[in-house]
């Protein structure tokens, strides 16, 4: 290969022990980013007496990992959590949403290694197979069905998965193809191939397959995900820094979410300045949207492992933690605070209080009767299974408001069910579009994607006319 080659090509070369020397074209957007941040484009030797680290365990990695003329590609973009909660899978949404943009038609998106998983049809394969969750979130929400689910989660982690790794059940070697075919045949295909990690760096080290270890393995740049703050946040980034730089993974930079309003300016200025000790940027400083965090009915189905037993077309209806109010008063005022209080409030009662349940129904009927504020209020009717539940004939006149007045059942007491929805965190899935839309419009517009291109070498802009 020649100098003018190698110059214009953006290459991952591995010296004699395995470790990744990067050279790249520079553009002057790069040089300039250098200089304040530090070069992330070519990376220094580790000495020769280093020990392996940028791959799996395996012997044979050095030799099963990418070719010289695979790496002649821009570097995949591997975006992994500082721990859990941080909103790694929002900012997914909306790096893709951000790309698709750029990248129209050539936006490649993998989930290497997931936990929980859902059944989904291959067409490569003809057959149902199982994903990981969030890889049905973007390919459906994003109409990618230019790239199939079986390369899109090569490699689940179901319960009992790390015993029978341990055990040697499972092939380290499968694991290792499984990715590598599945990475190459999304790259094939795409000019800019986003990862999304599970958890923090370290997640999934027991079976060989840490975030910062596959990261290694694809040649892939890292944008680490922590929730807003300075101390803190700053502590839990440089765990997981070090660590990709065990691997001898680039971090090409950070995105910090949930922060809070009045500290924004503060957090994007003092982060910012914090990073560049590391020569890392601060990609994006999100501020915090309360509405991203509020359950909706499906999600309290999903706690009670129940479903809604009337009113279930509003199962995507939020609702406001702080606005939880457990009835534990009279029906008369109960029906002064049913009107006093917002419309949207989530309320709680026991089984046994039969009169608040029909006073709920009766209030639904006087409104609709006389107008006003819709009706967006919530019943849960709590008492554990088996030992408090409600008549048949109390249950026969809720389904006759099947459609409209949402009421559902918890298994637990009033304040077992108060504490599983103030613990319970939110997840954005495929069904819940109202969310997932909103999330990817707040979050876009705080993230710089040409920094995050330029960081990473790939182009700025989509170089394919389909």
């Amino acid at each position: 290969m020649n100098k003018a080659t190698v110059n214009s090509l953006s290459l991952a070369l591995r010296n004699q022990n395995g470790f990744r020397v990067w050279k790249s074209a520079i553009s002057s957007q790069q040089l300039q980013d250098d200089k304040k941040y530090g070069s992330s484009y070519c990376k220094q030797e580790k000495k020769p007496n280093s020990k392996q680290t940028n791959s799996f365990s395996s012997s044979s990695d050095a030799t099963h990992g990418l070719k010289p003329n695979d790496l002649c590609r821009s570097r995949p973009i591997y975006v992994a959590a500082t721990q859990q909660h941080v909103g790694k899978t929002t900012t997914c949404l909306s790096l893709i949403s951000g790309l698709k943009k750029r990248f129209p038609h050539s936006i490649g998106y993998i989930k290497p290694v997931g936990q929980q998983h859902v059944p989904v049809y291959s067409d490569d394969l003809g057959k149902e197979i199982r994903v990981d969750k969030d890889v049905t979130l973007i390919r459906e929400h994003f109409n990618l069905q230019h790239i199939d689910y079986k390369d899109m989660s090569p490699v689940l982690i179901p319960k009992g998965y790390t015993k029978d790794y341990i055990d040697g059940k499972i092939s380290h070697d499968e694991q290792f193809h499984s990715i590598m075919n599945a990475y190459r045949n999304i790259a094939d295909k795409n000019e800019v191939i986003l990862c999304e990690g599970t958890g923090h760096c370290a997640v999934g080290s027991i079976v060989g397959a840490s975030n910062a270890k596959v990261a290694s393995l694809i040649g892939a740049d890292m944008v680490l995900v922590a929730n807003g703050g300075l101390g803190s946040c700053f502590d839990q980034l440089e765990l997981n820094r070090v660590l990709c730089e065990h691997h001898n993974v680039n971090v090409a930079g950070v995105i910090i979410n949930k922060v809070l309003p009045e500290k924004y300016e503060q957090t994007k200025e003092y982060m910012g300045r914090a990073l560049q000790r590391w020569g890392i940027p601060l990609l994006g400083c999100v501020p915090d949207r309360p509405y991203l965090g509020h359950p909706a009915l499906a999600d309290l189905e999903r706690i009670f492992r129940t479903k809604m037993i009337s009113g279930r077309k509003h199962r995507f209806r939020h609702y406001t933690v702080t606005d939880i109010t457990l009835v534990t008063t009279s029906l008369t005022r109960f029906l002064s605070n049913l009107r006093e209080k917002p419309s949207r409030t989530l309320y709680l009662c026991h089984a046994t209080r039969e009169d608040i349940v029909l006073g709920f129904l009766a209030e639904y009927q006087r409104r609709k009767r006389v107008g006003g504020p819709p009706f967006e209020a919530t019943l849960v009717i709590c008492g554990r299974s088996e030992k408090y539940e409600i008549s048949r004939e109390l249950r026969d006149m809720i389904e006759v408001h099947d459609e409209d007045i949402p009421i559902l059942l918890s298994p637990f007491t009033t304040h077992h069910t108060m504490e599983c929805i103030h613990a319970y965190t939110p997840k954005l899935n495929v069904h819940d579009k109202s969310r997932v839309v909103a999330a990817v419009n707040h979050y876009e517009k705080y993230i710089n994607y040409d920094l995050l291109l330029s960081r990473t070498g790939n182009s700025l802009v989509s170089k394919r006319t389909e």
